[in-house]
């Protein structure tokens, strides 16, 4: 009970970060006239922070790479550049709650697929009738978001 009242709060407040991340950055890319160098720096502040983290919490590392370790976990930043460089440059032009309302939709849309056949490693999850219903009302919701 602990753990899901913890790490559902925990989530709750990297779920509000969001659109904040994305007016800060889309400001600065806009004050910069530059989404790539606001990005750049964005992930720059995000690096300096991980490293400190990881140096206090763990000290330093000793490996990087595991033998069995599937090659494309490597990759997840190339999804987190996407969307830093997409939200960045479509927030200021489209408007943080439309931005974020996709990103949310998108978002639901993909961990119902990746939980339903359990894609990278992730507990499999089958898509239940509620879990349609869920996504079909987030859809409706973001229509009704963004609808002006």
């Amino acid at each position: 009970m602990y753990n899901t009242i913890f790490y559902s709060s925990l989530m709750l407040f990297a779920g509000m970060g969001i659109p904040v991340m994305a007016a800060l950055n889309g400001g600065l890319g806009n004050q910069l006239q530059s989404p790539a160098l606001a990005a750049a720096i964005l992930f720059l502040v995000g690096l300096a922070i991980s490293i400190a983290y990881l140096l206090i919490t763990e000290g330093v590392p000793t490996e990087l790479y595991k033998p069995k370790t599937p090659w494309y976990f490597y990759f997840g930043g190339v999804f987190v550049m996407f969307y830093i460089l997409s939200i960045t440059w479509i927030a200021p032009r489209f408007g943080i709650s439309n931005a974020v309302s996709f990103v949310l939709l998108g978002q639901l849309i993909a961990m119902s697929i990746i939980d339903h056949y359990g894609h990278l490693g992730v507990i499999q999850t089958s898509l239940s009738p509620q879990r349609v219903a869920g996504i079909i009302l987030m859809a409706s919701g973001v229509f009704l978001v963004v609808r002006r």
